[in-house]
């Protein structure tokens, strides 16, 4: 056989299994889509937005730590502490782990809030790098600032950890702002379902729209096309990615979690040397419940250990996303290293019964369609192309093909969006529904190119850049 003949072989093989992918991950992307909706409907009638309110003063609330990793976030820290402050909680506690930065972190938290260095001990239940010093004021009695030497993410929430008092502690990011109300809804899951172990809220991008003392004020569509189509993904990942995973959801994200900190604990606290933390946490902690069920199973006592790990749209927090294509790439080049890491370390996991629907469906759909489908999509845009040239696609089915997968992508997209109103009713006035709507087709020629990639970068430069956390621009919340 030619190499000729090897090469139309392969041309032919390769567009088939295209084919056959792209409608494999329409049909996914489909019973998600359906799930979510029927979930979200379920949940509305229940009426959560007005449930909630009944534990606003309630002693059965578990109390919260709340933990914020801060590294060279002077022009948010101050402000994003102050809004914290004034969350709808019974009980909470502000810890904020500054890592080492080079900038004035350090000196804005000290002299916006006259910290004083006290002496004060803590138990250290996970290893972490040498803290400095620990800073109170008994004007803020909630509020207590940790300096510490610089040992990435994952080691600064590890020393919040131990610092914390109380028995749930969430991870927020020190550029974000969550609303008033958020953790009331977060933290009713645990109330209603002891068996709870992690609960994830709806990251929003903040880009454009006025969020005040933990208030949202106004929504506004930003002017930059990158910050547009960011909008429309995040609608689309969270409303129906999130909401369909149920107790098989492989992250919940770094911006807004709450966890029952002894689970934490227990598995050993957040990875270090990951930049990947938020799903890593995750599969670890599915990794140690599932085990300790199947040791459950095995032994003479009936009761089977539950746990829970949940998603709840009602709570949001606001995010600034990338606001230059740089920043995107840089981001999206990062998720994918992460996503990577945490399934090359977790690899026992895949199609291992033993751990339920995560090992057998959770882990598999994250190999085959969140990483290595940037490379099949990625290839196909030369491949493809080069087939019809070589007159190995007919120009019909080529065109069908085409249509095919810019339709599907944007009907998913637009879905994102009504979801959103539906939910969020008063939030979006019809004509930025309609203006978000039209970047969810306009997002398929040029902006998704180049978040694959991106994501093909991460996979091909992962041992370069899998310690690799790299910086993206910010700039004072709401400007």
């Amino acid at each position: 056989m030619s190499l000729i003949e090897i090469i139309r072989k392969f041309i032919s093989f390769f567009n088939y299994f295209c084919m056959a992918y792209t409608l494999s991950l329409s049909f996914v992307y489909l019973i998600q889509f359906i799930i979510s909706v029927f979930k979200i409907k379920k949940e509305q009638k229940v009426e959560i937005s007005d449930d909630y309110m009944r534990y606003e003063d309630s002693d059965n609330l578990l109390p919260i730590s709340l933990i914020v990793p801060a590294y060279n976030e002077q022009e948010n820290i101050v402000n994003n502490v102050k809004s914290l402050m004034n969350i709808n909680y019974p009980v909470f506690e502000i810890i904020v782990v500054n890592d080492g930065s080079k900038d004035n972190t350090h000196r804005e938290m000290v002299d916006a809030f006259r910290l004083k260095k006290i002496k004060s001990s803590i138990k250290v239940d996970i290893q972490t790098q040498e803290v400095q010093g620990i800073y109170y004021n008994s004007k803020y009695p909630n509020l207590l600032y940790i300096d510490k030497l610089n040992g990435g993410k994952s080691d600064a929430l590890n020393a919040g950890i131990n610092a914390s008092s109380y028995p749930l502690f969430a991870c927020l990011d020190a550029d974000s702002r969550i609303e008033r109300d958020a953790l009331l809804k977060l933290g009713q899951v645990f109330l209603k379902d002891s068996s709870t172990v992690v609960a994830g809220g709806f990251v929003r991008i903040a880009n454009g729209s006025v969020v005040e003392d933990g208030k949202w004020r106004e929504f506004n569509i930003p002017k930059k096309m990158v910050e547009k189509f960011q909008i429309v993904e995040y609608f689309r990942s969270f409303l129906y990615g999130r909401v369909s995973w149920g107790n098989s959801l492989l992250i919940v994200s770094g911006a807004f979690g709450l966890f029952r900190k002894d689970i934490v604990v227990k598995v050993g606290g957040y990875k270090l040397n990951t930049i990947g933390e938020d799903m890593e946490i995750i599969v670890k902690i599915h990794r140690y419940m599932r085990r300790q069920r199947e040791e459950q199973k095995g032994s003479k006592r009936k009761k089977r250990v539950k746990y829970k790990i949940a998603f709840c749209h009602e709570a949001v927090c606001w995010t600034q996303g990338p606001m230059s294509l740089k920043d995107l790439m840089n981001q999206r080049r990062r998720w994918q290293v992460g996503l990577f890491d945490t399934l090359l370390s977790h690899f026992s996991m895949t199609l291992n019964p033993i751990y339920g629907s995560v090992g057998m469906v959770s882990i598999p759909y994250n190999w085959i369609y969140e990483l290595f489908g940037a490379m099949i999509e990625f290839l196909g845009y030369f491949i493809i192309p080069f087939s019809l040239l070589m007159g190995e696609l007919n120009a019909f089915f080529f065109i069908i093909y085409l249509l095919l997968t810019v339709s599907i992508g944007s009907v998913f997209s637009i879905g994102g969006v009504i979801l959103e109103q539906y939910t969020r009713k008063g939030c979006m006035t019809p004509k930025q529904a309609m203006t978000l709507a039209c970047y969810a087709l306009i997002e398929n020629f040029g902006y998704r190119q180049i978040v694959v990639f991106s994501r093909v970068q991460g996979i091909l430069k992962f041992r370069k850049l899998k310690n690799q956390w790299g910086s993206i621009q910010r700039k004072t919340f709401n400007e």
